[in-house]
């Protein structure tokens, strides 16, 4: 084992009396330990004086520091103010230019350029038109010249639409108009019109199963003018042509390679008329019934009955009456309360008539072509009104059916049974011969000229448009 020799010192030290031990100090700690007593110090955090003197220098500070950040605000808000001024400049601004920009219109086919919302006559003025263009003349009723320059002046249109010299200064511009300015045009001076109408006149023509009006008539008029300047007196003669009226009849030539027939019933309904419907609906066809008023007040659930299978309505006037004999309130009467009836009874609008026996006038048309979209009679007569026998209803059919054909049928007491017996053979022989069997709209429908002329369901009088009258030499002529 190895021998360590330790060397101590033989007397501890002693410290020097009176000293006191501070330890182990910081520079500072042995600085302030060393201060001799009774001494007063200033720190550098305070002031000359007792602890009163303390407090305030305190408070000073802090009101220092308190103003400082006052002062700090103060000039945030400074420049908050100064930001939400200049954003406002810069919209104030932004609205101005956008109320005062400039767009672009075509004056005379050429670009130009003005400030939105500019009056038209702020155009002219500012193109200089107001210089170049010469304005119209003053004129009497007989066309002579009253005053040089009296008249508008200039003529000006927008998209291609005559402005009123009054209102040029109304009209304002928002860009990419069109605009034309001319010369100013003549007026004539005040004057009274003494006018007078020129009624339009009615022809019929065509022999085919449906008629309707192709050219509705709207009157004429001429005029004798008076002058309160001039004092002269001129006839002015037709200053709006008379457009006559043209209704014309035709059948139905169906496009394309199909073959197409409408099967209509008269007179109902009747106490037959269950019976037909059943057919028809065993068969899987629609059919067009033209209802009598007067039958249909006295069986209305029957009429209901045929448009609720969807079958097509039409009128067959109020009574069997021959309408050709009948004239004024008598003739409008028969119409319109037939198709009253019928509304009554299933809720159902048309204006769609078949005319007893077919006799339907010229003078009828002239006197109520506005409650009629169309007269119709028939192709084929399937004679049942005779009662021949159910196989030669059939046959009277079958043997001469074209094509676009409208086939006549009855649904009256004497005939409703021997219809409903011939019905369901003769659908089936037409289905057999390869006819489809149509409604009469659609029929119509199968026509492109015909339907583009043609709407069956309503009336479609214009709004200028008159009741003509009959030339002498169409009075009494009928379809």
């Amino acid at each position: 084992m190895l021998n360590h020799t330790t060397s101590y010192p033989p007397k501890r030290p002693h410290p020097r009396r009176n000293q006191k031990t501070t330890g182990y100090q910081l520079p500072r700690g042995r600085a302030r330990s060393a201060r001799r007593p009774g001494a007063t110090y200033l720190n550098h955090s305070q002031g000359f004086g007792n602890a009163g003197h303390k407090r305030r220098g305190g408070n000073a500070a802090r009101g220092s520091r308190r103003s400082q950040n006052n002062r700090r605000n103060s000039t945030r808000r400074t420049y908050a103010f100064m930001i939400v001024g200049c954003a406002l400049l810069f919209f104030v601004a932004s609205v101005i230019w956008y109320l005062n920009r400039s767009v672009t219109v075509t004056l005379n086919g050429s670009e130009t350029s003005i400030h939105i919302n500019a009056t038209l006559t702020q155009l002219i003025e500012n193109e200089g038109l107001d210089e170049s263009c010469d304005a119209g003349d003053l004129l009497a009723v007989d066309d002579s010249v009253l005053e040089r320059g009296g008249g508008d002046r200039y003529a000006v249109t927008l998209d291609g639409e005559d402005v009123a010299m009054d209102e040029l200064d109304s009209v304002h511009l928002a860009g990419g108009e069109t605009v034309e300015v001319a010369d100013g045009a003549d007026v004539y001076e005040e004057h009274d019109v003494e006018a007078t109408e020129i009624a339009p006149t009615i022809t019929v023509e065509g022999t085919g199963a449906i008629g309707f009006v192709r050219t509705w008539g709207i009157p004429g008029r001429s005029e004798v003018w008076t002058g309160k300047q001039s004092g002269i007196v001129q006839d002015r003669g037709v200053v709006q042509e008379v457009q006559n009226c043209e209704v014309v009849y035709r059948s139905v030539s169906p496009d394309g390679d199909g073959k197409y027939v409408a099967l209509t019933f008269d007179e109902g309904p009747s106490s037959h008329t269950q019976e037909i419907l059943d057919v028809l609906e065993e068969k899987g066809v629609h059919a067009t019934f033209f209802l009598q008023g007067e039958t249909v007040a006295q069986n209305p659930s029957a009429a209901r009955a045929i448009a609720e299978a969807g079958h097509e309505l039409g009128s067959n006037a109020y009574t069997d009456t021959r309408l050709s004999s009948l004239s004024g309130e008598d003739l409008r009467s028969q119409l319109t309360n037939g198709f009253a009836a019928i509304k009554d009874a299933t809720g159902t609008t048309t204006s769609l008539l078949r005319a007893p026996y077919a006799a339907f006038s010229t003078e009828n048309w002239a006197e109520s072509m506005d409650l009629v979209s169309a007269v119709v009679s028939w192709n084929i007569d399937s004679g049942d009104w005779l009662l021949p026998g159910a196989d030669t209803v059939v046959s009277n059919v079958t043997g001469s059916v074209r094509s676009g054909n409208i086939v006549l049928l009855t649904d009256s007491e004497p005939t409703g049974a021997q219809t409903a017996e011939a019905l369901g053979t003769l659908i089936d022989r037409l289905q057999a011969d390869g006819f489809t069997i149509v409604t009469l709209s659609e029929l119509v429908a199968t026509d492109e000229d015909l339907a583009e002329e043609l709407d069956i369901s309503k009336v479609s009088m214009p709004e200028d448009a008159v009741l003509p009258t009959v030339p002498a030499d169409e009075e009494g002529s009928s379809a």
